[in-house]
């Protein structure tokens, strides 16, 4: 009743507050030097416990060989983890989708990218996270669009994926998707 109303504009409100407290210099801080060291990805792993047998998983992060910087950034935020590799890098990694959907992506609509190449791929990764958030992953079509636009998201050397559209396409006709078969009974075996 009403009182689901207040709790949400409640949340919704707190959200703008988190967001409105952030210092103006350290939020344009933090989006220049996710500019520089920033990742939006999104990745695909099979899943056979998933509708589809994909899983479709939005990665936000940021690496350098100190963690200070990351620290602040997951301070502001408020969300992600700090991870150390091996070699000694560090790595700012949030990959809930709750928290790219109401920190990652406001803060980053707020405190504005600079570099052409970080802003197209922050607007790619956006559309696929708002499809994934409309549940649009959960049918073949919606799968495969949300793959097709990943094929131009962090275009350049170095970029390397395990499963690409003809995965999934290879997938299909392996599994296909029965969108409109029919429950049917099952006889009594007397």
């Amino acid at each position: 009743g009403q009182s689901a109303g207040k709790t949400l504009n409640r949340n919704i409100m707190s959200n703008i507050n988190w967001l409105n407290k952030i210092p103006d210099e350290w939020g344009n801080y933090l989006a220049g030097f996710t500019d520089g060291e920033g990742s939006f990805n999104v990745s695909l792993r099979k899943r056979e416990d998933h509708i589809m047998k994909w899983q479709v998983v939005l990665t936000f992060n940021v690496s350098q060989k100190e963690s200070y910087i990351l620290s602040q950034l997951k301070k502001y935020l408020g969300c992600g983890r700090i991870q150390e590799r091996q070699d000694g890098l560090h790595m700012y990694v949030c990959s809930n989708p709750l928290s790219i959907q109401e920190r990652i992506i406001p803060f980053f609509r707020k405190f504005i990218l600079r570099s052409q190449q970080k802003k197209k791929n922050f607007s790619i990764f956006c559309q696929i996270a708002e499809r994934i958030f409309r549940k649009e992953h959960l049918t073949s079509q919606g799968l495969e669009d949300i793959i097709r636009l990943r094929e131009s998201l962090n275009e350049g050397r170095g970029r390397k994926r395990k499963y690409e559209l003809g995965d999934f396409k290879k997938s299909q006709q392996e599994y296909p998707q029965r969108l409109y078969a029919k429950p049917r009974k099952f006889r009594d075996e007397n």
